[in-house]
């Protein structure tokens, strides 16, 4: 294994591991119908480095092994964050990179929730607790993941890990 493939397995796992650990360390606001993942701040990740994409997958899982909403949950929940993830690698621009994770976790996690809470009444719980997830995620994203890519950015250490397909204005590249 090269060095840059092995930076790039461990970037990926500390990101996991981090997220895992800060989702289980806010538990009573990160599992619920109205929740807001303050980990889901790290979904912004592999806008900057596409390898967290995995990391965050793993991450996932593990936290919704332990405090989640079941097997569906562990299933569709962290698949969900893997295909945020790889859209948000994806995606030229920061602001539009923080779209895949609150529309794909309102949509996805949010059935996923009114499957396991209201049964019976599942097509009348979805859009109030898919609503509900996203704008949790939306704070997430753009209240703390934004600008924790924008943080990063100005730290040496990180410029120049960064994938560099993208020109930032000023003719920096990213």
């Amino acid at each position: 294994m090269t060095d840059s493939r092995l930076r790039k397995l461990c970037r990926a796992a500390v990101v996991g591991a981090l997220y895992a650990a800060v989702t289980l360390l806010a538990a009573p606001i990160s599992f619920g119908a109205i929740q807001c993942r303050v980990s889901e701040a790290l979904c912004i990740l592999p806008w900057l480095f596409p390898e967290t994409a995995q990391g965050l997958f793993c991450g996932c899982i593990l936290a919704n092994l332990i405090g989640g909403y079941g097997p569906l949950d562990v299933v569709f929940g962290s698949l969900t964050t893997l295909a945020a993830g790889l859209l948000t690698a994806r995606i030229p621009r920061r602001v539009p990179a923080a779209l895949p994770p609150v529309i794909l976790n309102g949509l996805i996690v949010g059935a996923v929730i009114a499957r396991s809470t209201a049964k019976d009444a599942f097509f009348a719980a979805f859009p109030i607790i898919g609503l509900e997830v996203a704008a949790g995620e939306a704070v997430a994203l753009f209240a703390l993941g934004l600008p924790l890519s924008l943080l990063l950015e100005r730290i040496p250490y990180f410029q120049k890990r960064m994938r560099k397909n993208d020109a930032l204005p000023g003719g920096k590249n990213r």
